[in-house]
Order: C-alpha cells, then structure tokens, then sequence
C-alpha cells in the first residue's frame, strides 16, 4: 500500500465516521419532540400524549445513560470483530427503537424505544467511528481527528432540528420518526462498509520518528487491560471531569428550544441548530488547540470559561430573554460541550493506549451517559418546581469549577508519566 494511497484510505475512514455520527446525533434535536409531545399534552383529545411534565426528559436521559454503558460492551466489540459489525448493530437498533414510536404515545415505550432501543444503537455506531480513524494518524494528530469525527454527531441538529420542525409539523411527530428510523438505517448501514483498520503491523510514518517522551505524551506508550483502569487515580478524575463537564452542557441541550420559545416562537428550532454549529465546531477547535498546547491546559481553560456561561446564565436566562443573547448563550454552551467529545478519546488514547481502547474509552464515557441523566432529570425537576433553570445553572457552575480544579491534578499525572519515559 502506497503512502498516498494510505492517506486516501484514512481519510475515507474519517469522513465514513462522520457521516455515521451525523445521522446519529439526533439525539441532540430531543428537545425539538420534547415541544412536539408538550404541545399534544397542552391540547389534550384522543390519541394526545398524557405524560407528566417532570417525566419529558426521560426518554432524552436514558439514551444518554443507555448510549454510554453501551459504549463498554460495543467497544469490546469493536476492539475484537472491527468496525463494520458494531456499526451495522447500531444502525439496525437505533431504526428499530424510532419504528417503536410510530405506533405509540406511551410514555413506557417512547422511553424504551427512544431511550434504550436507540440508546443502545447510537452507543454501537460512535463506537464503531473514532478508532479506526485513531488507527491510520500519527499520535500529533489525534485531537483533530478525534475533532473531524465526532463533530458529525455535535452538528448533527443543524440539519434534524430544521428537518424535524418540518416534518412534525406536515406530517405529525409519530410519521416523523419512522421516517428518521428507516432514512438512518440506510445512511448507517453504507458508511458501515467504508469502515476499515489498518493492516497488521501498520504504523503511521511520524509515529515511527517519535521519542519516548513524545510517545507518552501523545498516547502511544503502555496499553492499559480495561480490568487496570479502576487501579489509576487518571481514570477517576478523567470520568468526574467529563460526568461534570458533559451533565453541564447536555442540560442545556435538552431544554434549549423550550428556553427560546419565549422570544423565537416557532424558529425556536433555531437556537437547537445553534447550539449544534457550537458543539461542533468545539470539537475540532479543541482538537487543533490541544495539539498544539496540550489537552490539559486546554481542558482547563474551556472549564473555567463554561462556569463563566452557567453563572451568567442563572443571571440573565428567563422568560425575558431576547433572542440575541439566546443564540451567544446556545452557542458558547454548545462550543464547551463539544470540546469534551474531541479532548476525552485523546486522553484515553494518550493515558492508556490504542489496543484496547474502544472498552477503555466506553468507560470513560460512562461519565458522560451519568452526567446526561443526571442534569437532565435534576433541571426538568427543578424547572417543574421554581418555573426557571436559574438553581440548575448555579449548581452546573459550582461542580465546574470544581473540575477546573482537578483537571489541574490531571495535568500533575500526565508530566509525571513523561518524567518517567525520559
């Protein structure tokens, strides 16, 4: 295999990734039929939704929570059988979890269909898109491409969010997700195909140039067992850090276009678009960023600067709110949120290697799937009883910059590791 032909073939790698993630990120446009079901509820009549306003943003935090376990077993999957098997698993899930809803309006079935169905499915197809990608780069090159191909997911609601307040509206939300269902299923099962490791033995040309400190610090040193995770002090800060910094950010995706009803009517869909063009495009700023000045410190500065948001946000987020500040709060959210996505696979490559890394890093996510239940269930609750996200946000701030702390402490690890590889 020739090196352009390498090159060529990692890339396909990485633009297959993400076009999975961008038909998987619907997720992030929940709150689009969150307003959907509210709005049948408020109407009432045969065949209307009767849930519990606490409970609208239950089927939203189980498949965090459902998505994130899964990450362990379908990266143990894809660490043994490849790629191309875990993400035809996720595509068929999550096509069969959106068929469910067709049929229903029940609140136990929207939670197991879009909840743990989809849930599982989208876990199988992320799995099955940044390590092959990881695979065909150099070490320098991690962040951006861990940026490239989870931005997919991030920006996925700049076009469902527009697309779903269409549909809903012409055609009805229950028509709306067999349509999602059967559409994703086709898009998933294609890209699946131009899923491909390296061959044995491949190295990527700069890796083979490395030092050993440059190898420690860039993840290529000793591969951790997944069973040696849960005996590192990198791991649990890692995990809290990311339960803190993904809980923060996926509350405010889960209630964005509830927030912009107020001032943006009907184009309240747009702050859900926003926030997305956000969250991707702090995926890759943070991979390139990181690259260049190291994850840590990275890391450090986009925890402060998310604080910052939920502080100023308890303040001036409200019924009143115009929609200017809407769309700069729904952007900058979106931006520190995604930067979690890109920073947390290159610290799990970086602490623990690459030959097990599709389990490892579903450990990690685990975090991220808990923070997501977590915030999510904590702000519907309290929006339930005070009326506003007001304490959500104080409590949001407070834990981050907590983190910012530790992420501190995570960077007095990661100088040691390279210490010792000197």
């Amino acid at each position: 295999m020739t090196l352009s032909t390498t090159k060529n073939r990692g890339w396909i790698v990485v633009f297959a990734g993400l076009f999975i993630n961008l038909a998987l990120g619907i997720l992030y446009s929940w709150s689009i039929f969150k307003d959907a079901i509210q709005d049948s509820i408020n109407k009432g009549g045969e065949g209307a939704f009767t849930w519990q306003e606490s409970a609208l943003n239950d089927p939203y935090a189980v498949c965090i929570l459902v998505f994130a376990f899964t990450m362990i077993l379908a990266g143990r999957i894809q660490d043994r059988k490849g790629p191309k098997v875990t993400a035809f698993i996720g595509g068929i899930l999550v096509s069969l979890g959106f068929t469910l809803l067709y049929f229903t309006t029940s609140y136990t079935l929207w939670v197991l269909g879009f909840g743990v169905l989809a849930g599982i499915g989208i876990g199988f197809g992320y799995a099955s898109a940044t390590p092959p990608a990881f695979k065909w780069f150099p070490a320098s090159k991690s962040g951006l491409i861990a940026g490239i191909v989870v931005s997919g997911f991030g920006i996925a609601p700049v076009y469902i969010a527009p697309l779903a307040t269409y549909l809903v509206k012409n055609y009805g939300l229950h028509n709306t997700m067999l349509i999602f269902g059967l559409a994703f299923l086709v898009i998933v099962s294609v890209c699946a195909l131009l899923l491909q490791n390296p061959p044995a033995g491949y190295v990527p040309l700069e890796t083979r140039k490395s030092t050993a400190k440059q190898l420690a610090a860039n993840g290529s040193g000793r591969d951790v067992e997944p069973s040696e995770l849960f005996k590192l002090p990198s791991f649990y800060l890692i995990w809290f850090i990311l339960f803190i910094g993904s809980g923060a950010g996926l509350m405010v995706i889960g209630s964005i276009s509830g927030m912009a009803r107020a001032s943006l009517g009907e184009m309240a869909f747009l702050a859900v678009a926003i926030i997305a063009i956000g969250n991707a495009s702090g995926r890759i700023v943070a991979g390139l960023v990181s690259d260049k000045i190291g994850r840590v410190l990275t890391l450090f500065i986009l925890l402060v600067f998310q604080a910052i948001l939920m502080f100023l946000a308890a303040t001036f987020i409200g019924d009143t709110t115009t929609a200017l500040v809407i769309v700069l709060f729904a952007t900058f959210i979106g931006f520190n949120f995604g930067t979690n996505l890109s920073l947390f696979p290159t610290f799990t490559k970086v602490f623990w290697g690459m030959k097990n890394f599709g389990m490892n890093y579903g450990f990690v996510l685990t975090a991220w799937g808990l923070g997501g239940f977590v915030f999510s269930r904590l702000s519907q609750t309290l929006f339930a009883i005070s009326g506003n996200h007001r304490l959500s946000f104080y409590i949001a701030g407070a834990c981050l910059v907590l983190c910012a702390g530790l992420a501190i402490l995570l960077g007095r690890i990661q100088k040691k590791a390279e210490a010792l590889a000197e």
